[in-house]
């Protein structure tokens, strides 16, 4: 992915802002989690994928991707992760309410 280096920077209590340059490659989307846990350093999980318009290609992060990420994160980190959704549409969806049912232990 281009380019090599980005700027991020964020005001107190606002949001950080990443400017990247595309350069005409398309749409690149992101999935993130940060786990904390006291006397331990913070963690970051992401998966990334990058849309090029091409035919039968999927546009963004899917559920899949969503679940995969939960399931990374948990085997790294080795213990139960408390997750807190905000109210993304993919977050909502059917099946990955199933999945967070069947695996609540």
């Amino acid at each position: 992915m281009t380019p090599p280096c980005a700027k991020s920077w964020g005001r107190r209590g606002c949001t950080p802002v990443v400017r990247v340059r595309g350069r005409g490659s398309g749409r690149v989307s992101m999935a993130g989690l940060t786990c904390y846990k006291s006397g331990k350093r913070s963690r970051m999980f992401y998966s990334v994928r990058e849309y090029r318009g091409r035919k039968g290609e999927p546009k963004g992060i899917g559920w899949r991707d969503l679940r995969d990420l939960l399931v990374r994160a948990h085997i790294q980190l080795g213990g139960p992760i408390v997750v807190v959704w905000d109210n993304l549409c993919m977050h909502l969806v059917e099946p990955m309410r199933e999945f967070i049912a069947d695996h609540a232990d």
